[in-house]
């Protein structure tokens, strides 16, 4: 029997067992999503137990935690640390096949040294002995987490109203050598049917200094933005959409739609996807001028319980997969952009997997000459970055496209310690393309394979996002 999470865990033969080891495993890694905040590098936060440091804002592990009936107050609520973090070792051993099984474990070795399972009899000790460390060693405050695994440069999800006061400082701070870089996420001003509409549109008047009274001005405010943005390093955008639906209007009708949504009117489905299109479809020729790289983020149905998002708010745990993703849409969407010489370099993340194929095929109709693979599909995502998703993604990228391409993964958390997620992604990784060599597949080069297993790693993401 092979012994639990070895130092060759999830590497079935000798050929994976090398390209981990001798290829994936230092790589550097790019971060090029994520929902950390930037003023807790800068300010090189410490925490004080192992519940702020893994369980606050987690919604992956509260969704595990309720799934076990345990209460809101031992999960979001004011329960004290130790009774929440008893209360998910508790239930963490039913995870069975659950990848957070995984990763918590991955974590405790990585950043604490400790091969001890988690489970209701070793919570104490675990506890004691990690809020130790995070009290005396300071590789676990948030910059030293982030040097020792390696980070070479961190995207994070920035408003277009941002000051990006702490991206400046840090750029600044010549003792942090790791590039912390501003993400563009506009969602708010696409958000048109949002109570909350108008007031977003008086801020982002006051970050652009452009008056907003109509969408002209609203275009204007946005490039204004962006190229602000740009100035601080900014290589990317993302937009999380549940459908992208193919929708072009004029201008007179998009203000139209713009001005219900200012005065709080009331705004059919047909209009929300009329002025949503039209900001999506400027702002991707923007980014086209720019070089950045457009990432979409499709299909979640967001906010599904109403109770707990009245009591929570949004990012709590409470979306799920929606299959309507819209991959009509977006095939015009390319289409149109490609046309007029104005297509980004795109990541497509669907949250179905069943898309897999449906975003590979598509993507394969589009190139660009010097680049690779210009359009190409994303990580597993979400609720697919499991063992069968990442390794289902990463086989139907390869059946149909080319994975030496592939820019690889990325944390999409808002956790620090989550950047084992690399390491667990490389094993799958390194263990498909050890499999197809063992089968005979796949010729025995490793040499050749692990160039190809460091491009994933690293070296493709550096070059797709220009760093």
């Amino acid at each position: 029997m092979k012994k639990f999470m070895d130092k060759d865990f999830l590497l079935e033969g000798q050929s994976a067992k090398t390209l981990f080891h001798s290829y994936a495993e230092k790589m550097p890694i790019i971060d090029y999503h994520c929902h950390i905040a930037p003023y807790e590098i800068y300010t090189n936060k410490s925490f004080t137990d192992l519940t702020s440091a893994w369980l606050d804002g987690d919604h992956y592990k509260w969704r595990l935690m309720r799934a076990n009936g345990v209460s809101e107050e031992c999960i979001t609520g004011s329960a004290p640390a130790w009774e929440k973090f008893k209360a998910f070792a508790e239930v963490l051993p039913r995870a069975a096949g659950n990848p957070i099984f995984h990763w918590v474990h991955l974590e405790l070795q990585r950043f604490f040294g400790c091969s001890k399972l988690l489970n209701a009899d070793t919570a104490k000790e675990i506890w004691d002995f990690c809020n130790k460390k995070l009290e005396s060693d300071e590789s676990l405050r948030v910059r030293g987490i982030i040097k020792q695994m390696g980070v070479d440069t961190i995207i994070t999800i920035d408003d277009p109203a941002d000051s990006l006061e702490w991206h400046i400082k840090l750029a600044r701070d010549e003792s942090f050598k790791v590039k912390v870089l501003p993400g563009w996420r506009p969602t708010a001003a696409l958000n048109v049917d949002s109570c909350g509409f108008a007031e977003y549109i008086g801020t982002l008047e006051k970050a652009s200094g452009i008056n907003i009274k109509n969408f002209n001005n609203l275009k204007s405010a946005l490039i204004n933005r962006m190229q602000f943005f740009s100035s601080q390093g900014c290589c990317t955008c993302d937009h999380g959409i549940r459908r992208l639906s193919y929708m072009p209007a004029a201008d007179n009708d998009i203000n139209t739609i713009f001005e219900k949504g200012m005065s709080g009117d009331i705004l059919s489905a047909n209009e929300i996807e009329k002025y949503q299109y039209a900001v999506i479809s400027f702002c991707a020729k923007e980014y086209a001028r720019l070089g950045w790289v457009m990432q979409l983020h499709l299909g979640v149905m967001r906010d599904t319980n109403s109770i707990m998002f009245d009591k929570l708010g949004a990012d709590t745990g409470f979306d799920c997969v929606d299959p309507a993703n819209g991959m009509t849409g977006l095939a015009q969407f390319l289409n149109e952009l490609n046309s007029t010489n104005s297509l980004p370099r795109t990541l497509v993340f669907s949250i179905d997997p069943s898309d897999n194929i449906r975003v590979n095929s598509l993507a394969m109709c589009f190139s660009r000459e010097g680049v690779k693979s210009v359009i190409q599909q994303g990580s597993a995502w979400w609720f697919n970055d499991t063992y069968a998703g990442i390794e289902r993604q990463i086989v139907d990228f390869a059946e149909g496209g080319v994975l030496a391409n592939f820019v690889g993964m990325l944390t999409d958390s808002r956790t620090f310690l989550s950047y084992t997620r690399h390491e667990y992604f490389r094993r799958i990784l390194c263990n498909i393309f050890g499999k197809w060599v063992d089968r005979g597949l796949y010729p025995d080069d490793i040499e050749y394979l692990g160039g190809i297993i460091q491009d994933i790693c690293y070296n493709n993401a550096k070059s797709f996002f220009n760093q």
